[in-house]
C-alpha cells in the first residue's frame, strides 16, 4: 500500500474499496462538494451559453466535481491553457482536505472546441459517411488531444434522433434513423473512451421531438415512440458501447422535465440498462426546474428534485446543489442520495487515475491540428459529400466557372455551431481561428487550375439584401457553368441559421437565397447547386432545372477541398443522406420512419409528404447493380437468426464505394409499424467490374418492437426483407417467416446486425 493512512490512493486496491475508504472520512460538505462544478474566468467578451455571466468566479470550498470548459470558453493557446488548467487544479486540490482534483470537461461535437484545434465535420456529416470505423478513429484522435492537455470528459456524442428538420440542432445529430444514430454514436463512444476520456451521451431523452422543432419546447410523444426511437440509441451506447456518462435533456416529455424524471434517469437508465456511470446535468438544467419548467419554487427544491431523480453532478456551476447540505441537515433530503451521487463521482475519478499517488496535470501536446488529424478530417469530409442528382455536367470540364452564393468564399460555412470559430470567436472579432480552412473558391481554383473561376456572393446567407443578385446573374451568363453555393451559417441562439437556438420557421433556404437560385436557373447556363447546411432544405423547386445538386453537411476545415474534389471528379462521391431532402418547404413527416398512413396521401390529403430525395440516397460517378438475394433459412423461430446475402457489382468505369442498406418491414403487426426500417448497412469499396457478396446476420430480436402492453416483443408473422442503395431504391426483395408464440423480451437483447463482405473478383 502506498499510504496506509490513505487507502483511497492505493492503485492495488479495488476501486470500490478505495471509494468506500474515502467516503468514510468525508463530511457531508466534502461529499456535496464533489457534486458541483465551476466555470471560471475569461468571459468578459461575451457569453457562449445563457446565464454564463451570472456565474460566480471563484472556487467553492470543500472540493469540486467538475471544472467547466477551461479551454473552450475564450481564445487561449493550448500551452497557456495547459498551464492555466494546472493552476486551477492546484487550487482545487489545495481547497479540499483530501487533495482531490476536479474532472475537466470540454465540448467536442466537431472536435476539441478550443483555439487552434482540428475542426472536424459536424455530426450530421459523420452520419452521411455511414462509416462507424471512421467515426471511431476520429473520436480516438479527439480523445487523444483532450487527454494530452488534461481534459477528462467530452460532452459528446449527441444521440438525439431527428424528428423535425426545423430544429436548429439537426446539424449536431447523426440523422433520423435510430439504428444509424446508435451504431455511429456507439463507435464514437468507444473511440473517445479508448483514449481515456469519458464520453457523455446527450440529450437523455426526448429533446429532438420538441413541438414545431423549437429549442426547449415541450415534447409530446407516446411511450412507444419514446422507447423505440428516442431511447434506443442511448441503450445501445450504454449496453454495447460502455458509455461512462449521460447528460439529461432540457425538454419535458408529457409535462415531466427529464432533469426531474426518476423513471428515466434511474429506472430505465440504471435499473433496466445497468448503467453505472455518472449523470451530469445539461448546463443550467437544474436551475431551469425552477425558472422555466416551474416544477420547483426554489433552488433548494430544484436541487432536491434533480438529485432524487438521478442527476449526480450539476453543470456548469454549483447554482442549486450548494443547497444540498442545508436540505440534508434540516431532514428534507436523505443523506443517502448525496452518498449515492458522491460515490459515482468518486468512482469515476478513481477510474481516471485522479486519486493515484503522484498524479499531476498533463504536460501537453505539440499541436492540436496535427497532419494526422487533418488526414482524418479530410477523409471524413470527402466521404460525407452527397451527390444528389447529376445530368452529366459533373465532373466539371469547363473553361470558365462562375462560383456564386454566400457559402462560396466563407470557410466558416463549413463549420458547426459547436466549432470554436463559430461558437466562441464571434465574441472576439480580432482573434484569428489559427486553423487553416480553405474556402470553396480557393479550393476550386486549386483543384481545377485550367478553369477561370470567378466569384460573386449574390446575397448574404440570412439578410434580405438583393443588391448583388444582378451582378451574379451576369457572371453566370458569361460562364460555361455556374456553381451556386448556398446554405447555412452556424451560430448560437439566433446568431446563425443553424445551430442551438437557431430553429427554422420552414424548410426554405434562409434569406433571399431562393431568389438567387431562381435568377441563376433562368440564365440558361448549367447550374450546379451546392448546399452547405446543417439541415436539409426543400429543393423541389429546383430539382428539374439544376444540372446537378450536391449536399455537404458542414464538412469542417477540409470541406473546401472535399467539395471541390467531388466537383472536379478527383473524389468519387460516396456520401448518403442520413435525413431526407424535402420536396416542399412544409412537407411532413420529417422522417422516413412512418407507418403507411404517414406517407401515402393519395386520396386522403391534398398534401404530398414524399421526399425529393429519400433517406440513404446518394449517387456516384460509377454505377452499381444488385443481384442474387438469398435468405437462409426462410423460416426462423422467434429467437432464431437468418442470413441475408446479396451480390453487389460495380458496373461502371470508376472505382467507388457503395453503401449497401438492409431494411425490414413487418407486414402485419399488433401496432402500426414503419413501412420500412434500416436494419443493417455496410460500405463496400469496389473497382470497376468487381463483385462482392454482402451477408447480414439478422437475429429475430431485430424484428422486435414495443407491443400493445408496452413490452418489447418478437411477434410471429411475415417480415419483408429489402436490400438496396436507399430506403426507396431496393431492388432485392424477399420474405422471412417468424414462427412460434409471441416472445416477450425481458432484459437484454440483440441490437446489432453483423455483416461480412466476401470479394468475388471481376464479374
Amino acid at each position: 500500500m502506498e499510504n496506509s493512512a490513505e487507502p483511497w490512493r492505493d492503485p492495488a486496491l479495488p476501486v470500490d474499496e478505495r471509494v468506500t475508504a474515502l467516503m468514510a472520512e468525508m463530511s457531508l460538505e466534502d461529499k456535496v462538494g464533489q457534486l458541483g462544478s465551476a466555470w471560471l474566468g475569461q468571459r468578459a467578451a461575451g457569453e457562449v451559453s445563457p446565464m454564463q455571466d451570472a456565474l460566480p468566479d471563484s472556487l467553492p470550498e470543500h472540493g469540486l466535481g467538475h471544472l467547466t470548459r477551461p479551454f473552450g470558453t475564450a481564445p487561449i493557446g493550448h500551452q497557456d491553457g495547459i498551464e492555466r488548467l494546472a493552476e486551477l487544479q492546484r487550487k482545487v486540490i489545495a481547497a479540499n482536505r483530501f487533495g482531490i482534483p476536479a474532472i475537466a470537461h470540454e465540448e467536442c461535437l466537431t472536435g476539441f472546441a478550443t483555439l487552434g484545434a482540428t475542426v472536424y465535420p459536424a455530426s450530421i456529416a459523420w452520419a452521411a459517411t455511414f462509416d462507424p470505423e471512421l467515426v471511431g478513429r476520429m473520436a480516438a484522435a479527439i480523445g487523444a488531444d483532450l487527454r494530452a492537455v488534461g481534459v477528462h470528459q467530452g460532452l459528446s456524442p449527441l444521440l438525439d434522433v431527428v424528428r423535425d428538420y426545423r430544429w436548429g440542432r439537426v446539424e449536431e445529430t447523426l440523422g433520423e434513423d435510430p439504428y444509424l444514430v446508435a451504431t455511429l454514436g456507439t463507435a464514437y463512444v468507444r473511440g473517445l473512451q479508448s483514449a481515456g476520456v469519458v464520453a457523455t451521451l446527450k440529450h437523455f431523452a426526448g429533446y429532438p421531438a420538441s413541438r414545431a422543432g423549437r429549442n426547449h419546447a415541450p415534447v409530446s410523444v407516446g411511450p412507444r415512440e419514446f422507447s423505440e426511437v428516442l431511447l434506443w440509441p442511448f441503450e445501445m451506447a450504454v449496453r454495447d458501447g460502455g458509455a461512462r456518462s449521460v447528460m439529461n435533456s432540457y425538454s419535458d416529455v408529457d409535462g415531466l422535465p427529464a432533469a426531474a424524471n426518476e423513471q428515466l434517469l434511474t429506472g430505465i437508465l440504471r435499473d433496466d440498462w445497468g448503467f453505472d456511470g455518472v449523470v451530469v446535468s445539461d448546463y443550467f438544467a437544474v436551475t431551469f426546474l425552477q425558472t422555466t419548467h416551474r416544477v420547483a419554487a426554489s433552488r433548494a427544491e430544484a436541487a432536491a428534485l434533480a438529485i432524487d431523480a438521478g442527476i449526480d453532478v450539476e453543470l456548469p456551476s454549483t447554482h442549486c446543489y450548494g443547497e444540498l447540505v442545508a436540505l440534508v441537515r434540516s431532514g428534507q433530503l436523505p443523506e443517502k442520495l448525496v452518498d449515492r451521487a458522491a460515490r459515482r463521482v468518486l468512482t469515476q475519478k478513481v477510474e481516471l487515475g485522479l486519486l493515484d499517488p503522484g498524479w499531476t496535470p498533463a504536460a501537453g501536446v505539440a499541436t492540436l491540428d496535427s497532419p494526422a488529424n487533418r488526414t482524418i478530417a479530410a477523409e471524413m469530409a470527402e466521404k460525407s459529400v452527397i451527390l444528389l442528382a447529376n445530368t452529366g455536367v459533373l465532373p466539371l470540364e469547363a473553361s470558365s466557372i462562375a462560383l456564386v452564393g454566400p457559402c462560396g468564399d466563407d470557410p466558416l460555412a463549413f463549420m458547426g455551431c459547436y466549432s470554436f470559430p463559430n461558437h466562441v470567436l464571434p465574441h472576439y472579432p480580432g482573434v484569428a481561428s489559427e486553423v487553416a480552412a480553405p474556402s470553396l473558391l480557393a479550393s476550386l481554383r486549386n483543384e481545377i487550375p485550367s478553369s477561370v473561376v470567378s466569384f460573386h456572393e449574390g446575397c448574404p446567407i440570412r439578410d434580405p439584401d438583393r443588391g448583388g443578385i444582378s451582378t451574379a446573374v451576369e457572371a453566370a451568363r458569361a460562364a460555361d457553368v455556374c456553381v451556386a453555393a448556398v446554405g447555412d451559417r452556424a451560430g448560437l441562439f439566433g446568431l446563425g441559421t443553424s445551430g442551438e437556438g437557431c430553429d427554422a420557421a420552414d424548410l426554405s433556404l434562409p434569406g433571399v437565397q431562393s431568389e438567387l437560385l431562381e435568377a441563376l436557373l433562368a440564365t440558361g447556363t448549367p447550374v450546379v447547386i451546392v448546399v452547405v447546411s446543417g439541415r436539409p432544405y426543400a429543393l423541389g423547386d429546383y430539382a428539374d432545372r439544376a444540372a446537378a445538386i450536391v449536399q455537404a453537411f458542414m464538412p469542417g476545415e477540409e470541406g473546401g477541398p472535399a467539395i471541390a474534389g467531388v466537383l472536379s471528379g478527383r473524389v468519387n462521391p460516396s456520401g448518403r443522406l442520413p435525413v431526407q431532402v424535402p420536396r416542399i418547404t412544409g412537407g411532413q413527416p420529417g422522417t422516413y420512419l412512418h407507418p403507411p398512413l404517414g406517407g401515402d396521401s393519395a386520396g386522403i390529403s391534398n398534401l404530398d409528404p414524399s421526399p425529393l430525395f429519400p433517406f440513404g440516397h446518394g449517387i456516384s460517378y460509377t454505377t452499381y447493380a444488385y443481384s442474387g438475394l438469398r435468405l437462409e433459412p426462410a423460416e426462423i423461430p422467434v429467437d432464431g437468426t437468418f442470413a441475408v446475402s446479396v451480390t453487389v457489382t460495380n458496373t461502371g468505369s470508376r472505382n467507388g464505394a457503395e453503401t449497401v442498406q438492409l431494411y425490414l418491414r413487418d407486414l402485419y403487426a399488433q401496432v402500426t409499424r414503419p413501412v420500412r426500417q434500416l436494419t443493417g448497412f455496410c460500405r463496400v469499396r469496389l473497382d470497376p467490374g468487381e463483385q462482392a457478396e454482402v451477408t447480414f446476420s439478422v437475429h429475430a430480436d431485430r424484428t422486435s418492437f414495443v407491443g400493445r402492453d408496452l413490452r418489447r416483443i418478437v411477434e410471429p408473422g411475415e417480415v419483408e426483407v429489402l436490400v438496396g442503395s436507399s430506403s426507396e431504391m431496393l431492388p432485392c426483395v424477399g420474405k422471412v417467416r417468424v414462427v412460434g408464440a409471441v416472445r416477450v423480451i425481458d432484459g437484454d437483447y440483440v441490437r446489432t446486425t453483423p455483416v461480412e463482405v466476401s470479394r468475388k473478383g471481376v464479374g
